[in-house]
């Protein structure tokens, strides 16, 4: 391995500072609220948050936030979720719409997803995530 490579390589494996990976993660998190059309309550569910002053406060600088492990999982279930309904349903206003759709998939009993995933718990994002990866045939 030449001292190019393996610095290339140290340097791919370096973490992301906290502050950009806040940046990118809420960025993109903001895009998929607006995409499923939330309001700030549903988002706020879905991160986790009470606190209406830090949920805007994210929103307006995602750099400065620090987010906690729950918070990161919380955004990782809902990345994969996104990420699943865009494969299963490559149309964007059905990937985006599923989740609003009434479901009688076991998990959902009848209900949107969107119900499911606003359980306030990160079980509740895990289980739809599971869903839709079975779906997808990764069991």
């Amino acid at each position: 391995m030449t001292s190019e490579h393996a610095s290339a390589e140290a340097s791919r494996l370096r973490p992301v500072p906290p502050a950009q990976l806040a940046a990118g993660a809420l960025r993109t998190f903001f895009n998929i609220v607006a995409a499923w059309r939330l309001d700030a309550e549903q988002a706020m569910r879905l991160l986790g948050l009470t606190s209406r002053s830090t949920y805007f406060k994210w929103k307006k600088d995602p750099a400065g936030a620090r987010l906690s492990p729950d918070t990161l999982e919380r955004l990782s279930y809902v990345f994969g979720i996104y990420k699943a309904l865009q494969i299963l349903l490559p149309r964007a206003d059905a990937a985006d719409d599923w989740v609003h759709r009434p479901n009688d998939a076991p998990p959902f009993n009848g209900r949107p997803a969107l119900e499911r995933m606003l359980g306030g718990q990160v079980a509740d994002l895990y289980v739809v995530r599971q869903y839709l990866d079975a779906q997808r045939g990764w069991s």
